[in-house]
């Protein structure tokens, strides 16, 4: 006997393209619950980040150069 997402997914994959992006957009907003502990070490991150780019004590990349390793490649 098949499992009740087995089921699920053979009647997803018989969808048209967009309204499987839709169910596979909605499922995943659905796992993205907000996390405090989270949110406040990235705000700390990202402060600390910003600190070193305005101190000039961070190591930056200019997007030309990433870009051009990526067409390198």
């Amino acid at each position: 006997m098949e499992s009740k997402s087995e089921d699920l997914l053979k009647e997803a994959l018989d969808l048209p393209p967009i309204e499987r992006v839709a169910l596979v957009d909605q499922l995943l907003i659905s796992l993205d619950r907000p996390d405090d502990a989270i949110d406040e070490v990235w705000r700390k991150e990202i402060a600390a980040r910003l600190r070193a780019y305005r101190s000039g004590t961070a190591e930056t990349v200019s997007a030309e150069e990433i870009l051009a390793e990526y067409r390198g490649k």
